[in-house]
């Protein structure tokens, strides 16, 4: 997967199977999935914010019944996504506050 290549600065990244995507982990600790070309960063109450202020919406699917919201996982902004740099940094600093 590119873009596991293109983070690998920040580790060793595993891509594995997740929710019919790709789920991206460091050191055995998934931060990351992509499913229909999106991809959403796994959040805290910390990093949240950051991701609503941008208007970026919770993983959704649904079922037969409802749909489900996946609030600890957001998609990441388009003017992020589409700027390499700025999503290293973005992942970066949101691995770091997960980790803290």
């Amino acid at each position: 997967m590119e873009l596991a290549e293109f983070l690998a600065p920040l580790g060793q990244i595993t891509v594995s199977r997740f929710f019919g995507g790709a789920g991206l982990s460091i050191d055995k600790l998934q931060f990351a999935f992509v499913i229909k070309g999106t991809l959403y960063l796994r959040v805290d109450e910390r990093s949240r914010p950051a991701f609503e202020a941008r208007g970026c919406q919770p993983f959704r699917y649904a079922t037969k019944e409802k749909t489900v919201t996946v609030g600890s996982y957001y998609e990441v902004p388009a003017e992020i996504a589409d700027e390499p740099d700025a999503l290293l940094d973005w992942v970066s600093r949101l691995r770091r506050g997960a980790l803290s």
